[in-house]
């Protein structure tokens, strides 16, 4: 805790709604624009004729974690930054960088145009640690910390619901809406400019409105600052935050709520020694307090997040190549199967992509807001996390056999898949996270841990997709597409084989998940979770 001065009313507690709603717009344009692209990257690469057809998820794959890599690599910049001019400086200036992305990924005539606004983005975006420090400085009255920390995922759902719609809808409009846009102006010369223009417009207004009216929110630049008050954050900004894949939030670990708009409680028992008179032992500290950071169960479940964040990734990336790529109408029916012979996809166009990947954030929304609440109170974090690493792999598996199904049961079969996906994918998210805080030895050391996990979500987030897109290439060169997913599905068994490595400690610890829906946080029954302390006497001749 730190003294700091601010020239907010120090009486004025109220939870700041206008400002998170005004910071939520600035958050909900990003996820909007990072998202549009992923129903039609591949299209865009094949239209650039770099390499062949089978080199197009490759390229497609480079593009897509390119914005990744670069946006790790600059993160330390930007929270140092923030810390010196502002957090809002820092935040607009991250949104000018990703609308001038996507304007020239949308001018783009060649791949490698179209990579240099992709890393563009990257090295200008500095938004990955400023909006979680923005929250916390925004509220000031602890019990108004679990809705704080809620919003903002909750605003990235969203985000990746619009963004796919747009970028399915949009793209190539000439050829989709030729009685509006003309087959010789310039939306046909460009075709994948409208969607990045569509975004690029949001982005424009809500920097117009996050310069108007979003307060700066750092303690040490308010103006006419005469009030000391406390504040409970940290000195810096958290300079990079874990992150799952392109559907998740970035989190960091100090904050409560671990990638999920549900208000997540941790409860440790504390312990104390004493000697046998009562008096406290100053030079016996809690044996957690003086471990190392980095423990072997700490370790463990990093690289668990990273197995996860790896195939969660691929699996994003050939999802919209694989619903688009050609249908071999001789192979969709069950007579002759051959689990090896899979030579394509499904040969839905862009549009339908689109629409299919924002129904996919629906069923993400409802099931991070509905079912995981309700299934974390009821089998426990440890429990879900060995179910979701387990079943996992079935997830990958069963996707290139949807182009057996008859038409009629395509979409179906398609949302089937995408529903077992993202219960799994939803519920491994947030478990692995709190896991991560329990097995923290002490507080002070959870910003190395979120830089370990960070790095480490960064790295597989980047060369997840090129490596995805190699082996689609793969397969479609030998006629058997399902190598790439069986690729991931092989990754995720790694998953399911690296729980014997991750140690449980029996120490009383509980999490307490409580929806913040309306309609389920009545029906929740509270638990009356009682603050455990176990007392230990050491003998006085030890001392």
């Amino acid at each position: 805790m730190r003294l700091t001065q601010t020239s907010r009313n120090y009486c004025d507690d109220s939870f700041p709604t206008t400002q998170f709603l005004l910071l939520a717009l600035v958050r909900v344009a990003e996820p909007i624009a990072l998202t549009s692209i992923f129903p039609y990257a591949w299209v865009l690469v094949k239209s650039f004729h770099i390499g062949d057809r089978s080199d197009a998820s490759f390229y497609a794959g480079v593009l897509i974690s390119a914005f990744a890599l670069s946006e790790a690599l600059t993160g330390f910049f930007w929270g140092s930054l923030s810390d010196r001019i502002g957090r809002k400086p820092v935040l607009l200036t991250g949104c000018v960088g990703t609308m001038l992305s996507l304007l020239i990924v949308g001018f783009s005539t060649n791949f490698w145009v179209a990579l240099l606004g992709r890393v563009v983005g990257g090295v200008l975006n500095g938004n990955i640690g400023v909006i979680q420090t923005m929250v916390g400085e925004l509220v000031k009255r602890p019990e108004h910390e679990p809705k704080a920390y809620s919003v903002m995922p909750f605003v990235w759902s969203i985000g990746t619901i619009i963004g796919p719609a747009v970028g399915g809808t949009f793209a190539n409009p000439s050829k989709h809406f030729p009685s509006v846009f003309s087959k010789h102006g310039i939306f046909a010369h460009f075709p994948y400019l409208l969607p990045n223009l569509i975004c690029a417009a949001f982005l424009l207004f809500s920097i117009l409105s996050g310069y108007f009216f979003l307060q700066e929110t750092h303690p040490d630049l308010q103006p006419q600052a005469n009030l000391f008050v406390y504040n409970e954050e940290t000195d810096h900004t958290p300079l990079i935050t874990a992150a799952g894949a392109s559907a998740d939030p970035d989190v960091d670990l100090r904050t409560e709520s671990y990638g999920t708009f549900n208000e997540v409680n941790l409860h440790e028992e504390e312990h104390w020694y004493v000697n046998a008179d009562g008096t406290s032992i100053p030079a016996l500290p809690n044996e957690k307090s003086r471990s190392r950071a980095f423990t072997w169960q700490v370790l463990m479940l990093v690289v668990a997040l990273g197995i996860f964040t790896y195939h969660s990734m691929a699996y994003d990336h050939l999802l919209p190549i694989f619903l688009q790529d050609k249908r071999i109408s001789e192979i969709s029916s069950l007579n002759g199967f051959n689990a090896f012979h899979i030579p394509g996809g499904l040969g839905l166009t862009t549009e339908v992509v689109g629409l299919i990947m924002s129904v996919n954030g629906v069923i993400a929304l409802f099931v991070q807001g509905i079912i995981f609440p309700v299934l974390a109170d009821w089998l426990g974090v440890w429990n879900i996390f060995v179910l979701v690493t387990v079943l996992h792999p079935i997830a990958h598996a069963i996707v290139p056999y949807l182009v057996l199904l008859p038409e009629s049961l395509v979409y179906p079969g398609i949302y089937a898949c995408l529903t077992i996906r993202n219960i799994l994918h939803i519920l491994a998210y947030p478990v692995i996270l709190i896991l991560l805080k329990q097995a923290s030895p002490a507080p002070s050391v959870l910003g190395k841990i979120n830089g370990l996990a960070a790095s480490m979500a960064a790295a597989c987030r980047t060369i997840s997709p090129p490596i995805a897109g190699i082996l689609y290439g793969i397969g479609t060169n030998i006629g058997f597409t399902g190598l790439a997913w069986w690729g991931s599905a092989f990754v995720a068994i790694l998953g399911s084989l690296q729980l014997w490595f991750v140690p449980r400690e029996k120490n009383g610890n509980a999490t307490t998940v409580r929806s913040l829906a309306p309609c389920l946080a009545k029906a929740q029954p509270e638990r009356d979770q009682k603050e455990v302390v176990r007392v230990e006497v050491v003998d006085l001749e030890r001392a």
